[in-house]
């Protein structure tokens, strides 16, 4: 069985979206430096409010965030 690991594309969504993370966190209502933990994908988990939230702001899916990949 090959092990996954989910990796957070959430810089590229920024980009498509033409939004800063200050704008995203102020949004939120998150700070910056828990959302650049979260972009940089150094955190164990999010609440699923959160990701609701965030998904509201930049109007997307949680899939278009989150990606399953092979871990190498």
């Amino acid at each position: 069985m090959q092990t996954m690991q989910i990796v957070v594309r959430l810089d590229v969504m920024l980009a498509r979206r033409k939004m800063t993370s200050r704008d995203l966190a102020r949004q939120v209502g998150i700070t910056e430096q828990n959302l650049s933990l979260l972009k940089s994908g150094k955190v164990k988990g999010i609440r699923f409010e959160t990701l609701a939230r965030i998904c509201a702001a930049l109007d997307c899916q949680p899939g278009d965030l989150l990606e399953a990949v092979a871990k190498p």
